[in-house]
């Protein structure tokens, strides 16, 4: 009997098929054994949590702006705020449970601007009828959505110009407590991270940006004390005192309400 002997071409089409094929396969077997996660990152993913956490901290050291957004909880009450700060100064707004008011600080100059709401709402400035009170109804009828220059001997000043501070705002809501260790790989904004936490999370959880300088983009305070997102590291923006119709200086001290 005569062995069926293919021709050279089906031959060499058979060859190549099975290259091919093999090669495949090899790249299979090499997706099951898993790509590096690192590849085409930063580099910060490989490291030890407590190096992260000092990588993190200096390029926020190194950062001229940044922008906040998010919850805040606190003894105080809950606020969330939308901000933007630089060294020289910060812009943005704050919502607590009552109200919403805007924040202007350039240097040393404070500006507030709220409704009539902000200024009226505390007790103190209404009569015992419940009606408002001449110091509370002036102070809203003058004050009402104007920038209000904060004197800097008013105790409100210290509590409104914490919002518009980037090194004592970040320097508050970024520091981990306990044991620091790592956590899961994520994306915020589209951007992936690597956390790492503070006693398993109850110490804050900070998710560390793995392409470009290694920034904070997420924080959550522990023990449900909100979560910030901080974004347009390094973008600079205008900081522009506000017109002099749009601003009141109410004098030595702000009313009772606004504190």
């Amino acid at each position: 009997m005569t062995s069926f002997v293919p021709p050279v071409r089906a031959r060499r089409r058979t060859a190549t098929l099975a290259v091919v094929l093999c090669a495949g396969l090899t790249a299979a077997l090499t997706a099951c054994a898993g790509e590096d996660p690192d590849k085409g990152t930063n580099g910060v993913g490989r490291l030890t949590a407590p190096e992260i956490e000092k990588k993190a901290q200096a390029a926020v050291d190194s950062a001229d702006a940044v922008r906040l957004s998010g919850t805040l909880v606190s003894k105080g009450g809950t606020y969330k705020i939308d901000m933007r700060l630089k060294d020289k100064g910060g812009a943005g707004s704050v919502t607590s449970k009552n109200s919403t008011f805007e924040l202007l600080r350039i240097g040393d100059e404070l500006y507030l601007k709220a409704d009539a709401g902000f200024w009226t709402h505390d007790e103190k400035g209404r009569t015992d009828a419940g009606k408002t009170g001449d110091a509370g109804g002036t102070a809203a009828d003058k004050l009402e959505d104007k920038y209000v220059k904060v004197p800097e001997d008013d105790p409100t000043y210290k509590q409104l110009s914490g919002f518009t501070d980037k090194k004592v705002l970040l320097g508050g809501l970024l520091a981990l407590h306990g044991e620091v260790g790592k956590g899961d790989r994520d994306k915020v904004g589209g951007v992936r991270t690597i956390r790492i936490m503070g006693s398993e999370g109850e110490g804050g959880a900070l998710d560390v940006s793995l392409e470009g300088k290694p920034y904070p983009l997420r924080f959550a305070r522990g023990g449900g004390g909100g979560t910030i997102t901080l974004a347009d590291w390094g973008k600079d923006f205008a900081l522009e005192a506000p017109a002099e119709d749009d601003t009141v200086d109410y004098g030595q001290q702000l009313p009772k309400s606004a504190s």
